[in-house]
């Protein structure tokens, strides 16, 4: 069988062949102005286009084996425990998701995040198959909530850099990367408008985001 041009037949063996569609389909979704994202049930960050890379002015490569949750904010906490139980039980619903995050320029944004698990056979664990909506591109309000809301990972960090802890070592006791933690560290100062991460602990515990009169720091 002979090669044709676009998406016609491949030569070569069933690998060659899911090789050549598989390039084909992340050239077609680099294509779709829709930030979309596949990454591991845990996570981590297989696959973005280029719509959701422009989000914070990176290159999607520099995505790969990065928690997704490095760059957004859960605002659903109830999101994670029904992907655990559709998991458990085999559906593959879609999973709609509030969140947040920091784009390369401007201010905090708020959008859904539509959840779709994906793989070969109910038998495996899905992939998560995200795609992004702003709500304010839609001119919708905001979500509701606290400005000084903050993820459960970014809680984390705050009580580890309040212990004195050191990036590599809030790194290594989060589970993120170095660049991870400074991500984060760098979106919270944009968001409270603080100059250092001092100013940042003394702000978690004024607005109540870390607990106070406890040792070592806790999130409340």
């Amino acid at each position: 069988m002979e090669a044709t041009e676009g998406c016609g037949p491949v030569p070569g063996n069933a690998q060659d062949a899911a090789v050549v569609w598989r390039n084909r389909a992340l050239r077609l979704m680099d294509h779709v102005p829709l930030p979309i994202a596949v990454v591991e049930f845990g996570g981590r960050t297989l696959i973005v286009n280029r719509a959701m890379a422009a989000e914070f002015g990176l290159l999607p490569g520099q995505f790969r084996d990065r928690k997704i949750l490095e760059f957004f904010t859960l605002r659903d906490s109830d999101t994670l425990q029904a992907l655990a139980e559709a998991v458990r039980l085999h559906r593959r619903s879609q999973y709609p998701a509030r969140v947040s995050w920091q784009p390369a320029h401007g201010g905090e944004r708020y959008g859904v995040m539509t959840v779709d698990l994906v793989a070969d056979t109910p038998e495996q664990t899905p992939n998560l198959l995200l795609s992004l909506r702003s709500v304010e591109a839609a001119g919708e309000e905001p979500p509701p909530g606290p400005r000084v809301e903050v993820s459960p990972v970014e809680a984390r960090i705050l009580a580890a850099a309040a212990r004195g802890a050191t990036t590599a070592q809030i790194a290594r006791e989060i589970g993120l990367t170095a660049d991870g933690v400074n991500y984060h560290l760098a979106r919270l100062s944009r968001r409270w408008r603080v100059p250092n991460r001092t100013a940042l602990v003394a702000r978690a515990y004024a607005t109540g985001v870390l607990a106070a009169g406890t040792w070592p720091p806790e999130p409340t």
